[in-house]
């Protein structure tokens, strides 16, 4: 496998609308992140993964795109989205967008001619279908946000596909010219000299929905090898596709580089470990451990040199880690600092979404009026027509909805944290005065100062980067495993509870690379673990 720039770094998500507001109006902008690029060059970041930017009338809070070529006003200009490109690069930090592809806005002006006729020449730029013969939906498909993913046109008397929200109507990609306008669309941002893109959903752009297919569809390889060879394949940029039902098998399918299509996916197995089988999201159960452990044991083992991971916990559709599987009360510096060293030790391009660096935590709500979210607040309406209990919903929103990713950053103890000057677009948590990055930087010992370190060892130990894993045989509330390159070896241990646990190895210590708490390492002969204690060290 031939060695990429983006196999070497760690990428940061901004999620803009709440990382930082320049003009006093409640919604974080282009110009805001601009300010704190010498926050993140500090952190040691070699990439931002930046949600998307474009004009939208924010249904989706922006995944719902009406012009892929121009910039959300909220946000800023054109011009300040180059000067913002610029400013990254000159600090060594690459810009990766958002491509959302599989739909559009129903505002795009695509959809607009698209619902003229059914003569119009955009109208197979989208998915249509007729009735069934009683004038009910085509099958019985549904959306991501609830309810059918069928939309009924009046005027031309056809139903349109949504897998998403109503207004955000699925591109028809067996159409040649859809494609070609995104790859034109695509080469256009790749000439303004951004670093890559994040592909939302990108695993249903093969669907064949008629026959009930959304994900993996027959030519989704096709499609994604054609872009490959159209757009990025002549640069080395990043590309990570967001694929909800990928294996290790299919997971190779993409980002075997002897495939050309993407350079890496994100899966979401573990994800799901907190959730009832076969249930959504909203469907707690607690962790266990051991399957947590199966999970990133097997994608760290099965792709092998025929593709690369992504290592995450936190993105802007999940909860705070911390928070749901952490302790993010009495150990959250602990359980934040556990969180980071497990993941960053592994193979892989980790990924760290605003705010985790700091250790932001869930932001509990009591009334679906303090939601924000169109997943959110669709759900508790389906749950309660259908006879949940009303505090069970609010629990389930409190654990996963997708809000407690999306509260604003506190970057001081002012006013809004110093997010914003006005009011901001959704209500920060009310821990900000204790978490925050200006209480993080001032504090030596701080989780801030954790992920930093990280990033600079997988900058200065090749190890980190090539190294192979091997789990290690713990009690299940233990996850240890051992990373090896060139003769060297480092154990990372890791105790993932609010217990004591034991741990024990025969392997001697050469010496400390990184820990979570001050205690002196000296034997890792019969240890007795702390509560969300964890550390890495090399083995003679």
């Amino acid at each position: 496998m031939s060695k990429h720039w983006w196999q070497e770094i760690v990428v940061y998500q901004i999620y803009p609308r709440s990382f930082k507001d320049s003009n006093g109006d409640g919604i974080g902008d282009i110009r805001g992140i601009i300010e704190k690029l010498d926050y993140l060059q500090n952190l040691g970041i070699g990439a931002i993964w930046l949600s998307p930017v474009y004009q939208s009338p924010n249904d989706d809070n922006g995944y719902d795109i009406s012009d892929y070529e121009a910039i959300m006003e909220e946000f800023g200009t054109m011009e300040e989205m180059e000067e913002f490109l610029f400013e990254a690069n000159k600090r060594n930090i690459k810009i990766v967008m958002d491509l959302v592809v599989n739909h559009t806005s129903d505002e795009h002006q695509w959809f607009i001619e698209a619902k003229k006729s059914q003569e119009n020449p955009y109208r197979d730029y989208y998915v249509w279908a007729d009735p069934k013969s009683d004038g009910s939906v085509p099958n019985d498909l549904k959306s991501t946000f609830s309810g059918p993913a069928w939309k009924f046109d009046e005027a031309s008397g056809q139903y349109y596909l949504h897998l998403f929200s109503q207004k955000q109507p699925d591109l028809n990609w067996e159409n040649q010219k859809v494609r070609q306008a995104i790859y034109d669309m695509m080469n256009f941002w790749i000439d303004k000299g951004i670093g890559g893109f994040r592909m939302d959903v990108i695993d249903l752009v093969g669907k064949k929905p008629l026959e009930g297919i959304t994900g993996n569809g027959p030519k989704l390889h096709d499609y994604l090898q054609e872009m490959n060879q159209a757009t990025f394949g002549k640069h080395d940029l990043l590309t990570v596709g967001e694929t909800w039902g990928a294996t290790p098998e299919i997971a190779k399918l993409y980002s075997n580089p002897d495939r050309h299509e993407l350079s890496m996916v994100f899966q979401f197995e573990h994800v799901g470990l907190d959730q009832q089988d076969g249930k959504d999201k909203w469907d707690l159960r607690p962790i266990k451990i051991s399957e947590l452990k199966e999970v990133l044991t097997k994608w760290q083992t099965e792709l092998g040199d025929e593709g690369w991971n992504s290592l995450f916990w936190n993105n802007h559709d999940l909860p705070r880690i911390i928070s749901r599987w952490g302790n993010d009360q009495e150990y959250r510096i602990q359980s934040a600092k556990l969180f980071a060293i497990l993941l960053h030790m592994m193979k892989g391009t980790p990924y760290i979404y605003q705010g985790e660096e700091i250790g932001m935590t869930n932001t509990a709500i009591k009334d679906i009026r303090e939601a924000a979210d169109i997943e959110t607040i669709n759900m508790y309406s389906e749950r309660l027509a259908n006879g949940f209990d009303k505090d069970e919903i609010i629990e389930s929103i409190n654990a996963k909805g997708r809000d407690n990713a999306r509260r604003p950053i506190a970057w001081d103890m002012s006013e809004n944290g110093g997010f914003t000057t006005g009011k901001p677009w959704i209500a920060l948590n009310e821990n900000f005065r204790d978490i925050n990055v200006e209480a993080a930087l001032k504090d030596p010992n701080s989780i801030f100062y954790t992920y930093k370190d990280l990033i600079q060892l997988r900058k200065d130990h090749p190890i980190i980067v090539w190294g192979s894993f091997k789990l290690l045989d713990t009690v299940d509330n233990v996850f240890s495993y051992y990373r090896e390159y060139e003769g060297e070896r480092w154990l990372v241990v890791a105790n993932l509870s609010d217990e004591t646990n034991e741990f024990s190895s025969e392997d001697s210590i050469d010496h400390i690379i990184i820990q979570n708490s001050e205690d002196e390492i000296i034997s890792l002969e019969n240890i007795t673990l702390k509560p969300w204690q964890a550390f890495v060290v090399k083995t003679k």
